[in-house]
């Protein structure tokens, strides 16, 4: 038995890596493809390939896997498919840089050799984050793992553009699209920030053509009316009808344009009731330029630089730039009626937070509408849950105000679109590349350069990593996923695009339930950022603290639909419970040694401790399960932390030592070490899915009569029904339990050093419960710390006694001779005289309106809670004098 001793330390940086590498060696985590069992799968989100772990990704790797690992336990076939995605953007310009570095860039090149380099990278880093979240412990099955640029992928992703494009679901139009002039490529409205910033809002005056009168339009971009093509006014303002169908003088441009009615586009309530309208760089306006037939005049151009529609003043200056010279022209020639301060939301590209520039461009567009239908269908008639449910909301009013999908990337790293362009005009759109062009028969095609939106690919991952457009074995048997677990940040991006592809290719939902966690912020609530400084690296936090520490301490922390406030402290915390649980499970095994598990059970030889944590046990199995069940990770691991610690740990563990240290081996002596060895197993079990590492390690050294599995990773989840339920014990221990913590809150109340023998009277009106306690008398003795106890009814309290009162009983301890009542009356006096200065000065503070402008409002707040603190000190102080005072006079 010697060699199932546990080692004095825990180490998780021996343990760890040892377990990840057999749990994957010996195919731990494999799904099979055909299997009687119920099936449960997940995808992981996958994340980028120029990634590395952050905090984000700890949480979903942490809320998969245990629902995964718990999953597997309860008997399912557990597919949880690994993958990593190609990030066109971020991985281009990382290559880009490393071009740059060498005095080089992608169009020296080419694109071939290009790619070739792109791929040159993802096989030389691509691997990183695999290889953290292996470090993490997810229970992925690697042999599946995927690549969103894969063989197989990219089959997947041209069959879907192809059958769109057939259907007239996909069109190439020239539209107004976000551009970025930094990545220079087109952007969705999901990959576009909005930030509040501080601007200026100018009012220019427009001539009307053959009168003294003009029209005043406000605008926060004044270098685009370089670009005007009319001005609009609402068709009943009757400050502006009779002005309908005249033309205004375009300041500094030479042009005249109209002077247009439209409904839709102005406000006759907002500002001055006139538009000016630019087709060319304004979203609202371009669909007005549509209704209106109107030019459209693009006056910026790819590089965010003024083009020679902007007049030959103007041309090649950077639109900043030109915004001064514009303004500066327009004060000279007495157009600038004035400028006020104002608010403006600027778009920003989320990759390098460029300044989005509206664009008119031949992009390729996904007509949504009649893909967001069905995906809104679906949820309302609940094939797919939101938990937390409140999520729907926001999916739906996404979904009903959706707009077609710009899925063309100006790129070379990504799905390269699969239309083929012939001089003749015609577009051929193909699964296969075509040799000649249907029309005219011309042979010389040229392929789109454009690629698509790394999101389309993204948006098939439930079905296209399990072989579509193949009718595979593994979608049949777990499609649809059971789950989809991610951040709420990406229910756009992602989440809604997976349901309208799923429906729409598969006819069935990607996944019947979406959890959507929150965010991970830093102990303040602060949004973790590099430039703040505050963010917690979780592959440092691993190497410290192991693993197991942080999994358990973000379950802990994920509370639905509650932000995660993280710190390193709570980490070390948890870390603690890690150590707990290792320190128990040495302690236990060193007492194990002579433990035969092949002997009988003998349930009639079990004491009262061991029949009260067999029944806690089966209560714990039960609550753990049910949590875990409803998503709520943070009441399981609660309850696990409690049981194994408080219960566990402080109360059975100390109540059972007298057995278990007894020089004979007696028959309540082995059924004591069959109990621990039970009790430890279901612990490991239930703890495993949150910390797998050092469970994994205990459990293969436990003493078990036999294993359901070579591998924790792979066994049984505890069954609650094999368990005993006995209300009888679960009540006389809890008597016992309350009266030892009356006893220890007295001691700590009254300032009695733990290890001083002292007197305590239990006093209940009920005989089962002193009958009870009386067997136990023993334990009472020597878990209080006892000299004397007397076990009796109420009907006169012991003088000068300390009262604790429990539920149908109350606990008592004589004071008289165990202090000083003198003495202690002046420490405490001090005390509170001291409590009521540091009050004070605190009320002081929070009375200062300079301390309340100046201070941050953490800092604020942090005094605010010291008064309660102080409060509560004085509180107990003050009720600590009145009962020495009490005793004093009996």
């Amino acid at each position: 038995m010697a060699q199932n001793l546990l080692s004095k330390h825990y180490d998780p940086s021996e343990v760890e890596p040892k377990w990840s590498k057999q749990w994957i060696e010996q195919g731990c985590f494999a799904a099979a493809e055909e299997d009687s069992r119920p099936a449960f799968s997940m995808v992981i989100p996958p994340p980028n390939i120029t990634g590395v772990l952050h905090m984000g990704h700890a949480l979903t790797l942490t809320i998969q896997d245990v629902l995964t690992r718990f999953k597997r336990m309860s008997g399912h076939n557990t597919l949880w498919l690994p993958g990593t995605d190609h990030a066109g953007i971020a991985t281009q310009m990382v290559v880009e840089r490393a071009l740059q570095a060498e005095g080089s860039s992608r169009h020296d090149i080419g694109r071939e050799a290009f790619l070739e380099k792109v791929w040159q990278w993802k096989e030389k880093h691509g691997n990183r984050i695999s290889v953290q979240t292996k470090a993490m412990g997810a229970s992925v099955d690697w042999q599946r793992e995927r690549f969103t640029m894969d063989e197989g992928m990219s089959r997947a992703v041209r069959e879907v553009f192809v059958s769109l494009y057939e259907e007239g679901l996909i069109y190439r139009d020239l539209r107004l699209i976000n551009w970025c002039p930094r990545c220079l490529t087109a952007l969705s409205d999901l990959e576009v920030n909005l930030e509040a910033t501080a601007s200026h809002l100018w009012t220019i005056e427009y001539p009307i053509e053959n009168s003294e009168r003009r029209l005043s339009v406000a605008t926060t971009r004044p270098e685009t009316m370089l670009g005007d093509t009319a001005v609009a006014v609402h068709p009943d303002d009757p400050r502006y009808q009779d002005l309908i169908g005249q033309k205004v003088q375009l300041p500094l441009t030479g042009r005249t344009i109209p002077i247009i009615a439209d409904g839709e586009l102005v406000d006759p309530e907002f500002g001055t009731g006139c538009v000016k309208v630019t087709p060319a760089h304004d979203f609202h306006d371009f669909d007005t330029g549509r209704r209106h037939d109107l030019e459209s005049i693009s006056v910026i151009d790819t590089q965010g630089k003024m083009t020679e529609a902007a007049g030959e003043r103007f041309v090649g200056l950077d639109r900043f730039a030109a915004r001064e010279k514009v303004i500066g022209e327009l004060e000279t020639g007495g157009f600038l009626a004035k400028t006020d301060d104002y608010e403006v939301e600027l778009s920003q590209c989320q990759r390098c937070r460029e300044i989005i520039e509206p664009l008119l461009s031949k992009q390729w567009f996904v007509r949504i509408k009649p893909l967001a239908e069905p995906a809104i269908r679906a949820v309302e008639e609940g094939r797919t849950v939101f938990v937390p449910q409140h999520w729907e909301k926001t999916y739906f009013e996404w979904m009903h105000n959706i707009r077609d999908w710009c899925v063309s990337r100006q790129l070379w790293w990504g799905h390269r679109i699969p239309a083929w362009f012939c001089s003749c005009g015609e577009i051929t759109v193909a699964r296969t590349t075509p040799t000649a062009c249907p029309k005219c028969g011309g042979t010389e095609l040229r392929q789109d350069e454009d690629v698509l939106d790394t999101w389309f690919s993204s948006a098939l991952w439930p079905f296209s990593t399990m072989g579509w457009p193949e009718k595979t074995k593994l979608l049949k048997t777990f499609y649809p996923t059971s789950l989809m677990e991610t951040g709420f940040d990406i229910i756009f991006f992602w989440v809604a695009r997976m349901m309208m592809m799923g429906l729409k290719f598969m006819g069935e939902v990607p996944f019947h339930t979406v959890y959507l966690h929150a965010m991970v912020r830093d102990e303040k609530g602060a949004k973790m950022s590099k430039t703040k400084g505050n963010v917690i690296d979780p592959l440092a936090i691993s190497e410290k603290s192991g693993a197991d520490a942080l999994r358990f301490t973000l379950a802990s922390l994920a509370s639905q639909g509650r932000d995660i406030k993280l710190s390193v402290e709570r980490v070390e915390g948890y870390r603690h419970f890690i150590n707990k649980i290792w320190n128990a499970a040495r302690f236990a095994l060193m007492n194990l040694e002579d433990f035969d598990p092949q002997t009988a059970v003998q349930p009639q030889n079990r004491s009262l401790f061991d029949r009260w944590i067999l029944a806690r046990t089966r209560q714990v199995v039960l609550s753990v399960q049910e949590s875990l069940e409803a998503y709520k990770l943070n009441e399981a691991a609660a309850t696990l932390y409690n049981f194994f610690w408080h219960e566990f740990c402080d109360w059975q563990l100390e109540m059972i030592k007298p057995i278990l240290f007894q020089e004979n081996k007696t028959a309540a002596r082995t059924e004591c070490q069959r109990t621990i060895v039970q009790v430890l197993d279901i612990s490991l079990r239930l703890l495993h899915p949150f910390a797998p590492f050092v469970t994994e390690e205990i459990w293969q050294k436990l003493p078990l009569a036999e294993r359901d599995s070579p591998f924790l990773a792979t066994a049984a989840w505890p069954d609650a029904k094999a368990l005993p339920e006995d209300d009888a014990a679960l009540e006389q221990i809890g008597w016992v339990i309350a009266a030892i913590t009356g006893v220890r809150n007295i001691r700590g109340e009254n300032g009695l050093p733990p290890g001083q023998a002292i007197p305590a009277y239990i006093l209940s009106t009920n005989p089962e419960l002193r009958s009870a306690l009386e067997q136990q008398r023993d334990t009472l003795l020597h878990l209080g710390r006892l000299q004397e106890l007397h076990i009796q009814s109420p009907e006169q309290r012991p003088a000068q006694a300390a009262v604790y009162v429990g539920n149908d009983m109350e606990v008592c301890v004589p004071m008289g001779g165990l202090i000083d009542f003198d003495a202690e009356t002046k420490r405490l006096s001090k005390d509170l005289g001291k409590a009521q200065g540091d009050l004070t000065r605190s009320q002081k503070k929070l009375a200062n309106q300079g301390f309340l402008d100046r201070a941050p409002a953490e800092v604020v707040e942090k005094e605010k809670d010291k008064i309660t603190e102080f409060e509560e000190r004085m509180a107990k102080i003050k009720h600590a004098l009145a009962q020495i005072e009490e005793w004093s006079r009996q």
